[in-house]
């Protein structure tokens, strides 16, 4: 029996990282992970066809590719099954996220000196998911900038559940938890609901002294009409399953409309509104409806 096969001591991490239409960017993660001076035990890599891992090393150490399911909560439901629960650490990376190369020596840490943490997510520097998107070279050099002169300040932000572009879990505190697979494709809402399901199991956490930059990469993103959909639907759904506050949901839910509203007659050239707005219709009138299924997203 390998290591792999057995888990690989008390402090073990894999991670696992969906990806579906975009390999130069997963492909970029999975060789920068070698980089990191804490490197995981394993990385999971779960796609949905072999145009989406077209170029990686598939003899790297660690490292297993997985073709199957498509969509985000399905994906990574799919990639803990493959980890098993053999490690203590599990981290979920975007594809087309950029880690401070200490990422996982830090979490690792924070996790040992805190035994009472179930959770962390880190800072994101720059997000490109709110602007036309981080050009990588750009969004490297701002990594690096910050990991030669990390920043004195190295609290913790109780209260934050997990940021899905970059985010940490005690194995042990996952248990039977999974992704909600009802939310399909790019999920919207699936890590926080994620996180709302162990909240009560222990303390979660924005770290200052994990750091990266989210590229925002617009390609193989869900349509505006489909995320529209998504944003109000996904938000009444998790309302009523309880894992997360009414407040909170409303709060999203509210702005989000709003948004695509006010920005529809002049929308930002990256950002679909008038389809993200003709989707929040179709939710509020499906609402109306008493139709509460976040699955129709995928058949817009």
């Amino acid at each position: 029996m390998n290591d792999l096969e057995a888990g690989i001591g008390r402090d073990s991490v894999a991670v696992v990282i969906a990806t579906c239409g975009r390999p130069e960017l997963a492909g970029s993660l999975v060789r920068t992970l070698r980089d990191q001076t804490r490197p995981p035990d394993a990385i999971f890599v779960v796609a949905c066809r072999d145009e989406d891992v077209a170029g990686f090393d598939k003899d790297q150490p660690g490292l297993t590719i997985s073709l199957g399911r498509r969509g985000l909560p399905k994906q990574r439901n799919d990639g803990l099954t493959l980890a098993g629960g053999r490690f203590a650490y599990v981290v979920f990376f975007d594809d087309d996220f950029i880690p401070s190369r200490y990422w996982i020596e830090t979490m690792v840490g924070l996790f040992e000196a805190n035994p009472d943490l179930v959770s962390l997510t880190g800072t994101v520097l720059v997000d490109g998911i709110k602007t036309a998107g981080i050009p990588q070279k750009e969004a490297e050099r701002l990594v690096q900038e910050r990991d030669a002169s990390p920043p004195g300040n190295k609290g913790f932000h109780d209260g934050f559940g997990p940021y899905g572009c970059n985010m940490a879990f005690r194995y042990s505190a996952i248990g039977d938890v999974a992704f909600d697979e009802r939310l399909p494709l790019y999920g919207w809402l699936e890590d926080c609901d994620f996180g709302g399901q162990i909240k009560h199991r222990g303390r979660q956490a924005r770290a200052d002294a994990l750091w990266g930059v989210h590229l925002g990469y617009k390609a193989a993103r869900t349509r505006g009409v489909t995320l529209g959909y998504s944003q109000i639907t996904n938000a009444v759904y998790l309302a009523r399953k309880g894992t997360l506050s009414m407040r909170f949901l409303a709060n999203i839910a509210v702005r989000n409309l709003l948004s695509n509203l006010l920005r529809a007659l002049r929308p930002e050239p990256f950002i679909d509104r008038r389809g993200r707005l003709y989707g929040n219709v179709i939710a509020l009138a499906d609402i109306m409806r008493g139709r509460i299924r976040p699955e129709r997203a995928a058949e817009l």
